[in-house]
């Protein structure tokens, strides 16, 4: 399945730490790192005292379930010294969102996909486009158009 992977960080070696996730998520059984969006400083959103983000995405063919593959992206989180006791949106060394799975649409308690914000994200949809021009997120139309929406 293939499905895609929000990357941010504001905090330390911001590049490093991106690299060192997908590593990490590359080396999943069962889950391949297909593709890379280019990176890109974006201003922080929600909590605004805090240093730029360096935002980007993954495209990857999984065969975990969505479930098992947002545990993952917590997991490496975690290792990578992620912790959530700051304020919501605060700065975080990393930030590994599910954005998408295939053509799912799920609303579980922990695991929303597509990723509930998305569609109001250009740091979000400017590398899922970049990824793929002619992505549909289910449920909420082509990626080009939600990011003409923007403008």
């Amino acid at each position: 399945m293939r499905a895609y992977v929000g990357l941010g960080a504001n905090l330390g070696e911001r590049e490093a730490t991106l690299g060192r996730a997908l590593d990490l998520l590359g080396e999943t059984p069962d889950v391949s790192v297909v593709a890379v969006s280019k990176l890109r400083d974006t201003a922080p959103v929600g909590y605004l005292d805090q240093p730029e983000f360096l935002n980007g995405a993954a495209a990857v063919e999984t065969e975990l379930s969505p479930r098992d593959l947002l545990d993952r992206l917590l997991e490496i989180e975690r290792e990578l010294g992620r912790t959530r006791d700051g304020p919501r949106y605060g700065p975080r060394p990393i930030d590994l969102d599910l954005l998408a799975y295939g053509d799912r649409l799920i609303d579980e308690p922990g695991l929303t996909v597509p990723h509930p914000r998305l569609h109001e994200r250009r740091f979000v949809l400017e590398p899922l486009a970049e990824l793929d021009p002619g992505l549909v997120v289910p449920g909420r139309g082509p990626v080009q158009a939600l990011l003409a929406a923007l403008d």
